[in-house]
């Protein structure tokens, strides 16, 4: 008799065989076979199903030849409520071909009835177990190659190299995933330079997570630069980016927070729009500041917004960081519940003012990781800095 904590830990085995005396035969090869396992009977398919349901098997043993299935129906019926087990079937002297072809139909392996002996019917049903745990592994590797590319695609969508032919800005950007998940959310942006040297940037956020969300913020983005490039901007660009929300959605409650700005060829002027989005930091030689946005209305809300422009002026050498929520919207360590808010984000953006853009981006990330508490979840996020280079 096993222990209670080693009978835990035995597989399980569900012998599927309507004849008691063969039933039996296989207990006592079980119990001969050198393998620990636990065993439950089912008489039938229909009894099969329901202890598949109820007691999630290791391992089936099934006779093909139950006089409630035909051909194969027992196996196909055991197979689509197996999960996880691996299925080993029992077959008459005269039907070994059956056998074979039960492998070929699912099954992990075939056993014929009066052929078996009990060191043989341990090591199959071991290997079988062990077989459909590989071809499971198979199975899950090859999904996550699969979600591996379709995220490179995506994020290739989203997060673009910056259109630029001239004008002297630089440009530094990062993204981050969602805490515990590989899978790409829908923030996204964008940098682009039009004919008349203004260099217009973009930075936006799908409301959700998830391919539908990255599909349509790779949407956004690209229609925000094809609508920059024919010499729409504003309002006006904010209206039609709404319009492509609501036809490409995948659902009325989905809606976009965004910015979009114009750095004029003066490289002072900087014109901003912005639909519900944060504000953004502003830096100036060594120091940071805040931007405070008046309140705005998110694209896709059923309700008719009027978005309005605001002009900043830029000191000379001075720099934007463009950000998501992502960025944050932090849990801090400690109870009660606190969080990092756009004042702490600003307080660490200030430890690094003195660094160059890609340099304040890896330091600033970092900072929010480290006051980030450790088991709280982080939203996915976006940051652009852009920068003047001095004139010559």
């Amino acid at each position: 008799m096993s222990h209670a904590s080693e009978y835990g830990r035995q597989p399980l085995v569900l012998l599927v065989e309507d004849d008691p005396q063969d039933a039996l035969i296989v207990e006592e090869l079980l119990e001969d076979s050198g393998l620990s396992v636990r065993l439950e009977w089912a008489r039938s398919v229909d009894e099969a199903r329901r202890a598949l349901v109820r007691l999630r098997p290791q391992c089936v043993l099934l006779d093909l030849g139950l006089p409630d299935a035909y051909e194969f129906s027992a196996l196909s019926a055991v197979i689509e409520e197996a999960g996880d087990a691996a299925v080993v079937v029992l077959t008459g002297l005269a039907e070994e071909q059956a056998g074979l072809a039960a492998v070929t139909a699912g099954a992990q392996d075939y056993l014929v009835k009066g052929r078996v002996e009990a060191e043989w019917l341990g090591r199959t049903l071991r290997y079988a177990m062990q077989r459909k745990q590989a071809e499971q592994a198979a199975v899950a590797l090859h999904a996550e190659r699969v979600r591996a590319k379709e995220n490179e695609r995506l994020e290739r969508g989203l997060l673009p190299t910056p259109l630029l032919q001239s004008m002297p800005i630089e440009v530094a950007s990062r993204y981050r995933p969602s805490r515990g998940s590989a899978t790409l959310g829908g923030d996204f942006f964008d940098v682009v330079e039009s004919d008349d040297k203004a260099v217009h940037a973009l930075i936006g956020d799908v409301c959700g997570h998830g391919p539908d969300e990255a599909a349509l913020g790779v949407c956004l983005r690209i229609a925000w630069r094809a609508l920059v490039l024919s010499g729409v901007t504003g309002a006006a660009l904010l209206r039609r980016l709404e319009r492509i929300l609501e036809a490409e959605r995948p659902g009325a409650d989905i809606f976009v927070t965004l910015s979009t700005l114009v750095l004029e060829p003066d490289q002072r002027t900087v014109r901003i729009w912005r639909a519900g989005h944060p504000g953004m930091l502003l830096h100036d030689g060594d120091t940071v500041s805040l931007t405070e946005p008046e309140p705005s209305l998110a694209l896709g809300l059923p309700v008719e917004a009027d978005w309005h422009q605001d002009v900043l002026e830029l000191p000379k050498g001075g720099g934007l960081t463009l950000y998501t929520d992502g960025l944050f919207e932090r849990r801090l360590p400690g109870a009660p519940p606190r969080w990092l808010g756009e004042e702490g984000l600003l307080e660490l953006a200030r430890r690094h003012a003195h660094l160059d853009g890609e340099g304040f981006l890896d330091a600033l990330l970092a900072d929010v990781e480290e006051v980030t508490a450790p088991d709280a979840p982080a939203d996915d996020l976006a940051v652009v800095h852009l920068r003047w280079r001095e004139r010559a």
